[in-house]
């Protein structure tokens, strides 16, 4: 193809709108799409030329979509025939010898090695009448076109005007998607940061913060469901109660920090020596307890041992040990508060035994 540098035209009035409309499609700069070279060497075939386009104008230069018997994938502007050709966007402009138009002069681009002498170009419009480029035919000898070859390359200007809608209308169907895609991930992140907070808060109100075991609300939440009860009721089960030695004498001595590492020491005793399942509460102040669902006493009173051990191996600067009574109740016999009692009658027994020890509930059965 050659091609001619225009003589001073007057920019469009509303260029930049134009400019806006082209950019609108993203098309420039894409990649060869088949469609598009389809339509081209149907309008090279239609109307007998050796060359044909779609060119598109983009600010300075021309850039070509789709084309055939042409070696340049773009051009400036300044020597753009099509440029000439969108400044009347309704209609068709046809050169039928550029050497002998006076609006061309220089001839600068050939066609298979010869000058291009003909030209033939339909606007190519966006819907609010823009004129982004045309589609075009070109050839190296002077000629016309015949008016059913004007009308094809028409169809052919309306066949693209198309494509290029549908590739907005996908690309805008594309945002919608992306933009409902990310507006599903903020919804689930910020369900997932409710969940999170509802999760944190929930855990607070059941748990100790100092500890990480369950505070008594968590145990009164647990003895106030049935579901809860019937698996502690549907079995031997066993309550330990815990309570540090001389606990006020650490806190006097060594301070309250110190103080709350000693509880922290006693509590990752008891989580490590407890099976899956079992309940671990922080009951009182330096007191803990522990229920275990079936077991009977002689495996409670080892899992209460292990846990005495554990404290005494507690990495302080000071010796901590603690009292364990360990009581075992009997489904439909024994009620969850007589086990609290005769564990809390075992853990007074501990103490008055000299403390760090722990003692199994002896209460005579009455069956």
């Amino acid at each position: 193809m050659s091609l001619a540098r225009l003589r001073a035209v007057p920019a469009p009035t509303d260029e930049a709108q134009r400019q806006d409309a082209l950019d609108a499609y993203a098309v420039v700069d894409s990649v060869s799409e088949q469609a598009y070279d389809d339509l081209v060497r149907l309008a090279a075939t239609l109307c007998d030329a050796p060359a044909a386009a779609i060119s598109l104008i983009d600010r300075d230069r021309q850039w070509f979509k789709a084309r055939v018997g042409l070696d340049q994938s773009q051009t400036p502007r300044a020597l753009a025939i099509c440029d000439h050709a969108i400044r009347t966007p309704g209609e068709t402009l046809v050169v039928r010898d550029v050497a002998d138009d006076p609006r061309f002069s220089t001839r600068v681009v050939s066609i298979d090695g010869r000058p291009l002498r003909f030209y033939a170009g339909v606007p190519l419009l966006s819907p609010d009448g823009h004129a982004l480029g045309t589609i075009c035919v070109l050839d190296s000898q002077p000629r016309d076109l015949r008016p059913a070859q004007r009308d094809g390359l028409e169809v052919l200007a309306r066949q693209t005007q198309h494509l290029l809608e549908l590739r907005r209308y996908a690309m805008e169907q594309r945002r919608l998607l992306n933009e409902r895609e990310a507006f599903a991930r903020r919804l689930e992140d910020a369900q997932a940061d409710l969940q999170r907070r509802h999760d944190e808060l929930q855990y607070s109100a059941s748990h100790d913060a100092l500890t990480g075991l369950l505070n008594r609300a968590a145990l009164a939440q647990l003895r106030e469901s049935p579901q809860a009860m019937r698996r502690l009721e549907s079995a031997p089960y066993a309550l330990l109660l815990l309570d540090v030695d001389h606990f006020k004498q650490v806190n006097d001595r060594y301070g309250h920090l110190l103080g709350d590492r000693a509880l922290r020491a006693v509590a990752d005793a008891v989580a490590s020596s407890v099976r899956q399942g079992d309940i671990a509460v922080r009951y009182g102040g330096e007191e803990f307890l522990i229920v275990l669902p079936d077991a009977r006493l002689a495996q409670s009173y080892e899992i209460a041992e292990r846990i005495r051990q554990r404290v005494a191996r507690s990495s302080l600067p000071f010796a901590l040990s603690v009292s364990v009574g360990v009581a075992a109740g009997e489904p439909g016999r024994d009620t969850p508060e007589r086990v609290f009692d005769r564990a809390d009658q075992a853990l007074y027994r501990a103490k008055n035994l000299g403390r760090d020890r722990v003692v199994a509930d002896d209460t005579p059965r009455r069956d």
